[in-house]
């Protein structure tokens, strides 16, 4: 058994996402809205063309839908100020590895300094309970495979994982500067989540989106790293946990070690990218493959691993789907989409209400 969210914390409560229109955002939005939730987004327009947010038709289930940059800090604050959020979720980020290379200032603006917004807005408006979202890639990654625990050294070797790193920073300065003590009604906790698949993410540079992308126009998936491993979840698993987490997280004089919670996987689903691929294609069918192209002009850490022990012993989290199902729910939802988008809102509700069945 494992946690799962209860309908009754949030129906009626007012929640606020940045990055609403992306793919994490989007699936939680969804689950928020199935739990009877008033929820409004923040969030730049649709990062792809398609996206979960259209094919869903997410909009209509927001009671606010507000376009805008977190690198607009009065925009933020207005937001915040608009929907009065009970709870923020800060999902809004420039989320590509190979992206923040090309794009280095870019994506410290909006990974850092998007972060110091949204936290100065939650500030200025006293919001009670905010959770930030960053990666698995803020720990200084030593390749050595170990699992990494909260309390490891952070770190960027690269400029997105340093970003992010850098965000995290900022999350644990404004809670020991500002709502530790200062503020004690507020809680905030910081989320360093593995690597997340599912139907909706049609992001560039990521395995699944490429592999669908490959497979519908019966062209081979190109690897650049297939031995490279990770720790792979549906997104369902983590949004999961980033639910009965905000239910949960309550204000405590704690050190700001102790606001971050890793979500990955049972260190039996930290597969190599090969793993990942040669599932999607047994999933796909119709001649799907996959082939190895290296490509060394940017470097990629070899090894990521997570503990998320906290999560089991704190929270009775865990990942619900083990990898084969993670990677079927996936490749379901996006031949849903190929054959047509007028029941991706059912298709997602039913994954929600699986995921839901299968934790419980």
């Amino acid at each position: 058994m494992a946690a799962v969210p209860q309908a009754g914390a949030w129906r009626g409560r007012r929640v606020l996402v940045t990055g609403h229109t992306g793919f994490v955002g989007g699936w939680l939005c969804t689950w928020l809205a199935e739990c009877g939730a008033r929820v409004s987004g923040f969030s730049l327009p649709p990062p792809t063309q398609p996206s979960f947010f259209e094919a869903t038709n997410l909009a209509a289930r927001l009671e606010r839908h507000t376009l805008g940059d977190v690198n607009d800090a009065a925009a933020v604050a207005a937001a915040v100020e608009a929907s009065k959020p009970e709870v923020v979720f800060h999902l809004a980020a420039q989320p590509i590895v190979r992206e923040a290379y090309r794009a280095p200032v870019l994506t410290f603006a909006t990974n850092v300094m998007g972060t110091v917004h949204v936290l100065e807005a939650c500030r200025q408006s006293g919001v009670p309970r905010i959770v930030c979202y960053t990666t698995d890639k803020v720990y200084r990654n030593d390749q050595s495979g170990r699992a990494f625990a909260e309390d490891d050294r952070l770190g960027g070797n690269e400029p997105y994982s340093a970003s992010k790193a850098s965000a995290d920073w900022a999350a644990g300065a404004w809670w020991e500067s500002y709502f530790r003590r200062a503020s004690p009604q507020t809680a905030l906790a910081v989320i360093r989540a593995g690597n997340i698949i599912g139907g909706g993410d049609w992001a560039s540079e990521r395995l699944l989106p490429d592999a669908m992308r490959a497979f519908e126009r019966a062209a081979p998936l190109v690897l650049r790293n297939p031995a490279a491993t990770r720790p792979w979840q549906h997104v369902l698993d983590a949004v999961r946990g980033t639910l009965v987490l905000a239910e949960r997280a309550a204000p405590g004089d704690v050190p700001a070690e102790a606001i971050a919670w890793n979500f990955g996987p049972d260190p039996a689903f930290v597969r190599p990218v090969a793993e990942v691929a040669d599932a999607a294609v047994r999933e796909w069918g119709a001649g799907a493959a996959w082939r190895h192209e290296p490509d060394g002009t940017i470097p990629e850490a070899k090894a990521l691993v997570l503990s998320s022990e906290r999560a089991l012993r704190e929270l009775g989290w865990r990942c619900a789907w083990d990898f084969e199902t993670a990677v079927a729910k996936s490749v379901a939802w996006y031949r849903d989409a190929a054959n047509g988008a007028g029941k991706l809102r059912e298709t997602t509700a039913a994954q929600i209400e699986a995921n839901a069945k299968a934790a419980a």
